[in-house]
């Protein structure tokens, strides 16, 4: 082999290995930007020809090389925006001021990143507005007490006009309702003013109790005494009749023992009494005795 023929042979060489290095080159460099591999956490959203071809969910994805690109990579986790601090004026002409804080994620990038900008400014924005709608139609007693309606019903507005966006409120707190000094001076004195108010209240209830406790204890009492009259009354009733039953058994003999059983039971009774140290009988009081005793063996 001669010298000229031995340069074109290595030349001729280089060559076919030159076009198969850029072969491998290129089928590298296509499958590396042919593949990609989304994170559980994000989207990407693949432009061709500078305009919105698909949307890449987590896991491998195939793409078109050199005529498709990853645009945009956007991360789908929930994001809280920062706390913001808004006034407001109630029904009743109160102004207050409202510190919310609102929870959202992405669902569709594709509707994110080409038709708003600034996605945070923009709840912001949208959440304020809202606030400031709702609380108008409300008194400030209903905003301290229906805050948990309060905050379901900025959560719908909000989820409602940001759908178009592409992103769903997960959730809209309301951290804390402001006053101003003033109207929490007058606040406190109308709320001292009810709690004196309700002492007096209770107050009045008690004596109210007392007074029917007391009047239904009397009329207890007034039952309990007519309930002994009346027994008593039926028991000389059933006495009078026994004696009566007994006079018309017995005839006269049977009264006129029971007069004189009365006149020895009376002389009896005031002999007894305290602080009688002299008894004076009545002239006939001896013949009661007597008649009694004599009666009284006469039934023996």
């Amino acid at each position: 082999m001669n010298d000229a023929v031995l340069p074109e042979l290595i030349f001729q060489l280089l060559g076919e290995n030159i076009v198969i290095v850029l072969l491998a080159i290129a089928i590298i460099s296509a499958v590396v930007l042919g593949v990609r591999i989304v994170p559980q956490s994000e989207k990407h959203v693949v432009e061709r020809f500078g305009r919105l071809h698909s949307v890449l969910g987590p896991g491998i994805n195939l793409i078109v090389p050199y005529l498709d690109r990853v645009a945009h990579k956007i991360s789908v986790l929930e994001r809280q925006l920062p706390t913001a601090m808004q006034d407001a004026i109630t029904a009743d002409n109160v102004l207050v001021k409202v510190e919310t804080s609102v929870f959202y994620r992405i669902t569709q990038p594709e509707k994110t990143v080409y038709r708003i900008r600034d996605v945070d400014d923009a709840i912001a924005t949208t959440v304020a507005g809202i606030v400031r709608s709702e609380i108008g139609k409300m008194e400030l007693d209903e905003v301290q007490s229906n805050r948990n309606d309060l905050i379901e019903k900025i959560r719908a507005s909000v989820a409602t006009m940001v759908d178009d966006w592409g992103i769903e409120v997960t959730r809209a707190e309301i951290l804390d309702v402001n006053l101003d000094d003033a109207t929490r001076a007058a606040m406190l004195q109308q709320l001292n003013a009810e709690r004196a108010r309700r002492a007096q209240v209770t107050e009045a209830e008690g004596q109210k109790r007392a007074v029917e406790l007391a009047a239904d204890a009397q009329l207890y009492e007034a039952e309990q005494i007519a309930k002994a009259r009346r027994i008593q009354a039926e028991a000389e009733a059933f006495a009078t009749s026994v004696v009566a039953q007994a006079i018309a058994e017995n005839g006269i003999e049977a009264a006129q023992y029971q007069v004189a059983l009365k006149q020895v039971e009376a002389l009896t009774a005031v002999g007894n009494s305290e602080g009688n140290q002299t008894v004076i009988l009545p002239a006939n009081a001896l013949d009661a005795f007597a008649d009694a005793f004599k009666m009284l063996k006469g039934r023996g």
